[in-house]
Formats: C-alpha cells, structure tokens, sequence
C-alpha cells in the first residue's frame, strides 16, 4: 500500500507540475505574441520568458525521482 501511494505522490508531482507549467506559458505566449505584434524588437525576452515556467516540470520531475528513489 505504501509503494502505490508513493508511486500516486510521484504522478501527482509531475502531473499538477506539467498543468501549472502549461497554463502559465499559455497565458505567456498568447501576450507574448500580441507584444512582438507591436513591438519585434522585444522578441529575445519573450522567448526567455516562456522557457522559464519550463523549469517548473523539471523540479516536479527531480521531486518524482526523489519519491521513486524512496521505493526501492
């Protein structure tokens, strides 16, 4: 029973992350894109700027590993 709960900790942990993660460079990119409409010269930020949220999923994957490695 532990290990299925742990395994379940484990999907949650990259699941949530990977929603989180999706919604924001929604939001990110949908303004990013009206703002190099208007302006192209702010196109290397707005590339930064969606890449960051990306960061999310790796730390909810590094928190799965840390979960995974718990099992053994």
């Amino acid at each position: 029973m532990e290990h299925a709960l742990l395994a379940i900790g484990a999907a949650l942990a990259v699941g949530l992350a990977a929603l989180g993660t999706g919604y924001a460079q929604a939001r990110i990119g949908s303004a990013g894109v009206g703002a190099i409409a208007e302006k192209p010269e702010v196109t290397g930020t707005i590339i930064l700027l969606v890449a960051i949220p990306e960061t999310i999923i790796i730390l909810g994957f590094a928190v799965a590993a840390m979960i995974i490695l718990l099992l053994k």
